[in-house]
């Protein structure tokens, strides 16, 4: 049985958060969506914020941050951002926020939770700046690397790198390509999300997931979902057949509940002491 768990606390285009634990450390990935939902999510899963060690930022999108200058206010958690993304924040300064920040000045970047060792590698998004995310750690006396990514414009050699050999994977699996091309949307918005810098499709994540189970991944976990340009059962039809002839599992992220990826009950925290929070200014 696994000594650690993995889950979404919801993924789509309303809000995307992640939440790993581990034996020494309590992970959340992105905090979109309001203070609110977050925190009732969390209380799903019998995780109260004030234990998390770290939150780690893809990228400075709505909804991947809108929950943080509220929660920094009541909850100062260290908050492990790259600098583009931080200039988000410039012109409003939030106080709070900006104690909480550990900057970085660009992607590969690495960081010590607990005894987890986490590295941010550059993902292809318009965005200021964008990063997936590999955690490693012991589960036993085994070492073991899981990994998160979405907001994918294509599978980079950097991407694809940072994934590869992972045990368990959340990965993004936003449209598909008729859906999008035939949907409402403008004909420029769907070429922003087709693009290089856009979102990953059905297709790209069914290519990239067998890739990833040829080198040993053996969970999958598909998110960040549109709810208008794909549907659950393409995303996951798509993945499953691209994974036939390997051990795996595969899910599909809710867009409002939690999904669990790896594990099911909560586990003992050991507490390491915490940093010194730092001033910073964008």
């Amino acid at each position: 049985m696994p000594n650690y768990r993995l889950c979404t606390l919801y993924s789509g285009s309303g809000g995307n958060a992640a939440y790993l634990e581990t034996p020494t450390a309590r992970i959340l990935i992105d905090a979109g969506k309001c203070t609110r939902t977050l925190l009732s999510s969390l209380k799903e899963i019998g995780v109260d914020i004030a234990t998390l060690d770290a939150i780690f930022i893809t990228h400075e999108h709505n909804d991947h941050i809108a929950a943080l200058e509220v929660l920094a206010k009541k909850h100062p958690i260290p908050v492990h951002i790259l600098y583009r993304s931080a200039l988000r924040y410039r012109d409003t300064q939030p106080e709070a926020l900006c104690k909480c920040f550990r900057l970085y000045e660009k992607a590969p970047f690495t960081a010590k939770v607990g005894e987890v060792t986490v590295t941010a590698f550059e993902t292809p998004h318009d965005s200021r700046a964008s990063v997936g995310y590999r955690f490693e750690f012991l589960d036993g006396e085994q070492t073991v690397c899981v990994g998160y990514a979405t907001d994918i414009g294509h599978v980079s050699e950097t991407l694809r790198e940072g994934l590869t050999g992972c045990k368990a994977v959340v990965l993004e699996s936003n449209h598909d390509v008729d859906m999008l091309m035939d949907g409402p949307y403008p004909y420029d918005l769907k070429l922003r999300i087709r693009g290089k810098r856009g979102h990953l499709s059905n297709r790209e994540c069914a290519d990239l997931a067998a890739s990833l189970a040829g080198q040993g991944t053996t969970h999958f976990l598909l998110a960040h979902l549109s709810e208008e340009n794909n549907h659950p059962d393409l995303a996951f039809d798509e993945t499953f057949s691209a994974l036939a002839g390997y051990e795996t599992t595969l899910r599909i992220a809710s867009p409002n509940a939690v999904t669990m990826l790896v594990g099911e009950v909560g586990l003992p925290i050991e507490k390491l002491p915490a940093e010194a929070p730092e001033e910073v200014r964008l």
